[in-house]
């Protein structure tokens, strides 16, 4: 009877990876991104999905796949979510390789890299966080009251 067995390390394994990857909900930071190069239309990403410039992804060193972020282009306050499907950038002064349709939304197609605030707003590739919404210190949802 192994199939209790796989529930329970199952279970367990829910336990431990959810706390942390709610506690990245709402965090926030500033940094450069680039986007791909058209050569990598149609490659694999390193989640395993083809690479398509016209989709709404991101690479990023250290998030977990599908995670969701708001990126705002912070020369134009233009924003758009995208999803982590990708590791990179592998320029080491950038924090996100952007596709061409991201980048096309933030408006730096022409200048190639951006200074952007990039904030975690939702995980397995769903938004938890809408545009005045943070995260308090005890995990709760709030919005923000705007004057």
């Amino acid at each position: 009877m192994k199939y209790p067995i796989y529930c329970i390390f199952g279970f367990l394994f829910l336990l431990v990876s959810l706390p942390t990857s709610a506690q990245l909900l709402g965090r926030e930071e500033q940094g450069k991104a680039s986007f791909y190069a058209q050569m990598f239309n149609g490659r694999k990403t390193s989640c395993g999905e083809k690479f398509s410039q016209t989709e709404l992804t991101a690479a990023h060193r250290t998030l977990p796949f599908n995670t969701m972020v708001e990126v705002t282009n912070l020369s134009n306050n233009k924003s758009v979510i995208v999803r982590i499907n990708d590791r990179g950038p592998y320029h080491h002064s950038r924090m996100l390789d952007l596709t061409r349709a991201a980048a096309q939304h933030l408006g730096f197609l022409a200048k190639g890299v951006a200074t952007i605030k990039m904030r975690i707003v939702g995980m397995e590739g769903m938004v938890l966080l809408g545009k005045d919404e943070f995260v308090t210190d005890t995990g709760e949802i709030l919005e923000k009251v705007l004057k």
